[in-house]
């Protein structure tokens, strides 16, 4: 497991940042996380390296979102959804099977529907209101790339915070 705080919004995005760095196609990451505690700013984060430039927006009411990019995005938000089988509806898997990272909040409620091979990030605020971002990788697709996220977060955390 890999963990880093963050102080403030825009290192949350930055740390997002990093990570859009390293997806390849087909990656699933799912976010989970209080209310508030980041993800949607985490996942712009992550739009942003991957070389999206479309503002991304919360897929809360439209469930999902798809931005266009080197690699395409597919951002959905689970937390309305109370059956596996809305999940399995919204045809995430057979994007992902497309080429497209997927991103997805809430992803832990209906992680049984996703195959066993994701990275989970969970977001946590700390009594200080800061966060605590944790990475595990399930699976071994992102195994290869947990030393790379370690050392890109690791010089983040070293450089002035803001």
């Amino acid at each position: 497991m890999i963990e880093i705080k963050s102080p403030s919004t825009q290192f949350t995005f930055l740390v997002g940042q990093i990570l859009g760095h390293l997806v390849q196609e087909g990656d699933l990451i799912l976010v989970s996380g209080d209310l508030g505690s980041g993800k949607t700013v985490f996942a712009q984060g992550v739009a942003k390296g991957m070389g999206i430039i479309e503002r991304v927006s919360s897929p809360t009411f439209t469930l999902m979102h798809i931005y266009q990019g080197p690699i395409v995005l597919l951002h959905a938000d689970l937390y309305r959804l109370e059956y596996s089988q809305e999940v399995i509806d919204l045809g995430i898997m057979e994007t992902l099977d497309e080429g497209a990272v997927g991103l997805i909040e809430w992803g832990d409620v209906a992680s049984e529907v996703f195959p066993p091979d994701f990275l989970a990030v969970d977001i946590f605020i700390e009594e200080d209101e800061t966060r605590r971002i944790e990475f595990r990788s399930v699976g071994t697709n992102w195994t290869k790339r947990e030393q790379s996220l370690k050392i890109s977060l690791d010089d983040l955390e070293k450089e002035p915070k803001q």
